[in-house]
């Protein structure tokens, strides 16, 4: 008996030893995560295309975007929701912050065009820029009701500066982006 108690003994030391090494690190924490899901739901379409759509900013001259902070080409686009459940309530567009976030809320512009980024702006009331790099319900996009299970949201794209001195090239980007029920 002796030969099996010592196996068990040795045993119970190194599980006693892996325990303490598991302990957390002083340094470490805990991470909360919290979300919800609604049953809401709506067939979404920007500009007619679908929920994948293109909105094609104007050809302009670089130089109408010589100045810092200079915007220019705004362009407007429509989100349409139709048949809506429920048929009432609010909804909001949440864009997700993603590869081409820049820290200044704006779109990193993929072309070739430098000195040029995109900017959304919202139109739901009054006109206000919208900050991509922010958090839902920090970007300034505003709410609108949805009534008799539809609800329309108007915004614009346009070409912004911050620094000023844009050259010529071609400009593309884009942005995901979800319905925030309310």
């Amino acid at each position: 008996m002796k030969k099996i108690a010592v196996p068990l003994i040795v045993a119970a030391m190194g599980l006693a030893a892996s325990v303490a090494h598991a302990a957390p690190a002083s340094n470490g924490g805990v991470l909360t995560i919290n979300g919800q899901l609604t049953s809401n739901t709506c067939d979404v379409s920007g500009n007619g295309q679908g929920n994948n759509f293109t909105v094609t900013l104007p050809t302009l001259s670089a130089s109408e975007l010589a100045a810092a902070g200079s915007t220019a080409g705004s362009t407007g686009f429509n989100i349409a929701l139709t048949n809506c459940t429920p048929d009432t309530g609010k909804v909001h567009t949440f864009w997700e912050y993603g590869a081409n976030t820049l820290p200044d809320g704006n779109l990193l512009n993929n072309g070739t065009a430098t000195n040029v980024e995109v900017q959304l702006v919202d139109y739901n009331g009054a006109q206000k820029p919208i900050d991509v790099s922010k958090v839902d319900g920090s970007q300034n996009s505003q709410s609108v009701s949805i009534a008799s299970g539809k609800a329309s949201l108007q915004y614009a794209a346009q070409y912004i500066s911050p620094t000023g001195n844009a050259s010529a090239g071609s400009v593309t980007t884009n942005v995901t982006y979800s319905m925030a029920y309310e």
